[in-house]
């Protein structure tokens, strides 16, 4: 199979684009689905796995290129794993300011040490809608969920998620380290040794 010099991402958040393009570097070029089309597949999955595999399909068929689509979330350990895969949508699609209040109010009166968490991140990449064979990988990044908000970087729950390593939330992490620590990071790391771009 030809080395992958482009890809389509099946995403059309801005912050994941310039993420994993950072992560890939000059290495290859990525698209965003937006460019092709504003209609997102229905994730019907119940893993981070379906979700991504779905979202890869949609977006090769839709652009005609191989497909990287990326599902991530938060799991928190107090409330059983979610949000989840509804981490996105977890206020009813509200948006990240609305997600991160309902999370707070939801962790309310929780002390530190049962406020343990992790972002998940599965990427899936097909080179083709129907590829038989799609890679899978997944990255884990463990943290705690803080009291309140820290920090102006990142997108989503960055600013709510403590990263012990750094003594930080990840929304004050330089997004340099960000890109190399994080649960997209590791899932990343893994993709390129699959596809021999280590």
């Amino acid at each position: 199979m030809k080395p992958l010099t482009e890809l389509v991402l099946a995403s059309h958040n801005a912050g994941k684009l310039k993420e994993l393009q950072a992560m890939l570097g000059d290495r290859m070029t990525v698209r965003s689905v937006g460019e092709f089309s504003q209609v997102e597949p229905e994730e019907t999955g119940l893993s981070f796995i379906e979700n991504a595999i779905l979202k890869a399909r949609n977006a090769a068929r839709v652009s005609g290129l191989p497909a990287l689509a990326d599902d991530s979330g938060l799991a928190v350990d107090a409330l059983g794993g979610a949000p989840g895969i509804y981490s996105a949508r977890y206020a009813g699609g509200a948006g990240d300011a609305a997600n991160n209040a309902k999370l707070l109010d939801a962790l309310q009166g929780v002390p530190d040490e049962q406020r343990g968490a992790q972002f998940v991140c599965a990427l899936a990449l097909v080179h083709h809608a129907d590829d038989p064979l799609p890679i899978l990988c997944e990255g884990l990044w463990p943290g705690r969920i803080l009291h309140a908000a820290q920090g102006e970087h990142g997108f989503g729950y960055d600013p709510l998620f403590w990263v012990p390593e750094a003594g930080c939330s990840s929304a004050e992490l330089d997004p340099r380290e960000k890109n190399r620590i994080s649960h997209r990071a590791r899932a990343m790391t893994l993709l390129k040794a699959r596809l021999g771009i280590a």
